[in-house]
């Protein structure tokens, strides 16, 4: 275990929450951390491997924070696990750690199964074993959130069907499969040992900071060179798109002020094909910064074959968070993706170092 512990606990009495973010230099994870750090006054303790998909550089605006640490440790390790806990001494757990790509799961889906199952798992027991230690009022207080996806229940058959926290579990890749696999871990370690648990599941996020082998960067940063921009099949995969922002208001929602035991469905509103999306986000370069030959970015779209089990429509039931918790996403998918095309124009140095690798040089546990 490797640690930057700055500031570690100097405001702990102060905040609200004491929050241990698993996986918090990820896409999301790292929206969350910036979340509660600009906008709470919680202590936030990040946990992050440091795989391929962890870039501290999506922390840069939060990283000398006095209520920001950063611990690098893989969630496998319990003795690690059992070091953080015991320092930091969190009332909240928020755990995001997980290998999400569904091409690199049909891969090799054997680092699905160790990061996904076997960590939450390790993850859980850490928790339990801290837990049972606390005072009776502590133990009440303490939550532990697990983060998932929609992607648990499978596709949709009908136009107007939606993703319920009541529905069924139906996971078609290795990588639903093992988020699937962790939900149940989180369900059972509640009903078996009492711990307090929250769990969600959202659509599909997007936003600044998005790794650039995922749909929406992959676009971006392929037109922006040139590149044929593929598209899986006829592009008819429907998808549900939530704002990463949006995204982690939900969940700092949730976590102090969800119910025990409830599961919470977290999605944008916005359902779009994915050819559609494509289509935009080359409507919207060729707005923002046109080719010298003045041809549209669409002329690089291209057909691939589709990939093996791919759902054909996700579709979100927002109404429970909502309705319990007050929460709304604030972006329309319009003004959400030109935020983000923006975002990606203007900071060509953060997607750069990732494409580039130098992103993972000098890191605590050495360089690549």
């Amino acid at each position: 275990m490797q640690l930057n512990t700055h500031g570690k606990l100097a405001l702990a009495e102060k905040a609200l929450m004491r929050i241990i973010v698993t996986g918090g230099a990820g896409f999301i994870g790292s929206a969350v951390v910036r979340h509660l750090i600009e906008n709470t006054e919680c202590v936030v303790a990040n946990l992050d491997k440091l795989t391929y998909a962890g870039n501290l550089e999506s922390l840069a605006d939060v990283k000398d924070s006095s209520r920001y640490s950063f611990y690098q440790v893989d969630i496998c390790d319990s003795a690690a696990l059992d070091a953080v806990f015991a320092e930091f001494k969190p009332s909240a757990v928020m755990h995001l750690a997980a290998e999400s790509h569904v091409d690199r799961s049909i891969d090799g889906p054997a680092e699905f199964i160790q990061t996904n199952i076997v960590g939450t798992y390790n993850l859980l027991e850490a928790t339990r074993r801290y837990w049972n230690a606390l005072a009776d009022d502590e133990k009440r207080g303490f939550r532990f959130h697990h983060i998932s996806t929609d992607e648990v229940y499978g596709d949709l058959e009908g136009t107007d069907d939606l993703f319920t926290e009541s529905t069924s579990y139906a996971p078609s890749s290795p990588y639903s499969a093992s988020k699937a696999s962790s939900d149940h871990l989180v369900r059972a370690w509640q009903r078996t040992y009492g711990l307090p648990v929250l769990l969600t599941n959202c659509s599909n996020n997007y936003g600044p900071y998005h790794f650039p082998e995922k749909l929406i960067p992959h676009v971006i940063l392929n037109a922006l060179a040139g590149k044929p921009l593929p598209v899986y099949g006829d592009g008819s995969q429907i998808r549900d798109w939530l704002y990463v922002e949006d995204h982690a208001r939900a969940l700092v929602e949730v976590v102090s002020k969800g119910a025990v035991g409830e599961t919470y469905n977290i999605g944008g509103h916005n359902e779009k094909r994915n050819l559609e999306v494509v289509q935009t986000i080359c409507e919207l370069l060729d707005e923002l910064v046109p080719q010298a030959t003045k041809r549209s970015y669409k002329e690089l779209i291209t057909f691939v074959k589709d990939r093996p089990g791919h759902d054909l429509r996700y579709a979100i039931d927002a109404s429970k968070i909502e309705r319990e918790l007050g929460w709304t996403p604030l972006e329309t998918f319009d003004s959400g993706l030109r935020k983000t095309v923006h975002w990606y124009l203007d900071n060509k140095d953060w997607w750069q170092r990732v494409l580039s690798g130098d992103y993972r040089l000098g890191r605590l546990g050495g360089t690549l």
